[in-house]
């Protein structure tokens, strides 16, 4: 006769796998890394541009400034 211990353990044991074996894939699963990755290239961009503005903000504001739009 099977106890309510006996089943419970294994269930715990079952639990424990599926749970590894998940986090494991997700470990391996590198469909995510692209993205971060991605997103580290748009915030260094950003970065660059307000730089640049910055540096060259008087010299583009002349440069617009000079434009007449008819």
């Amino acid at each position: 006769m099977v106890t309510l211990f006996q089943t419970l353990h294994t269930l715990s044991y079952v639990a424990t796998d599926r749970v590894t074996d998940r986090l494991r894939t997700l470990k391996e699963d590198e469909r995510g890394a692209s993205a971060v990755e991605y997103g580290i290239l748009v915030g260094i961009l950003a970065a660059a541009i307000v730089v640049l503005a910055l540096a060259f903000g008087g010299r583009l504001e002349t440069l617009f400034a000079g434009i007449k739009f008819s």
